[in-house]
């Protein structure tokens, strides 16, 4: 029941978004579209952009599904682009309304996700100190986050498939090298 009331919460957002900002929105407003009281809001969610930070989260995670492997991060990665667009209102709004410390914060650990598990399937039998590879799956968090914040803020014009492709050209084995480069 709690996760049907949250993903409603989480589509009457989106709902309004499509006719005001989200600076413009009240907790009040969602109550009110999704016919609950505050307090069911309250009993969820702190605030809108814990809503925010909570849709966002399960949107990326419903993309992702299982491509979170060396072999299938680049599919992950394309259905979070993907993802992106196909919310884009939501997006757009959160990207212009949201702190962009915040809105960085959603897309770290978005991307931490996908690639630490990719480090830890590259690092299967290397001897590689956890430190060493979260320093690897935060080092290409920071890249695969800039490369979507500069996309939506060209208002996603670029190909997703295109941007994904040239990533994938730029870090093929990557992981891979730079973990036996710290391991002992």
């Amino acid at each position: 029941m709690a996760q049907t009331t949250k993903l409603a919460l989480e589509l009457s957002l989106k709902r309004l978004l499509l006719t005001k900002p989200l600076d413009k929105i009240t907790v009040t407003d969602i109550a009110q579209d999704c016919g609950i009281s505050r307090m069911t809001f309250y009993y969820h969610f702190k605030d809108i952009y814990d809503l925010v930070e909570w849709a966002c989260q399960e949107d990326a995670g419903r993309a992702l599904a299982g491509n979170r492997t060396a072999d299938t991060w680049q599919t992950g990665f394309l259905a979070i682009f993907k993802a992106v667009r196909a919310n884009k209102p939501f997006i757009m709004n959160v990207y212009h309304c949201v702190s962009r410390k915040r809105v960085e914060q959603y897309l770290y650990d978005i991307t931490y996700d996908l690639l630490i598990g990719v480090v830890q399937e590259e690092a299967h039998g290397l001897r590689v100190r956890q430190e060493d590879q979260q320093f690897i799956a935060n080092l290409f968090k920071y890249a695969f986050a800039g490369l979507m914040l500069d996309w939506i803020a060209r208002d996603m014009q670029d190909d997703e498939q295109e941007l994904v492709n040239h990533l994938n050209t730029v870090i093929e084995g990557d992981f891979r090298r730079a973990l036996e480069r710290f391991a002992y």
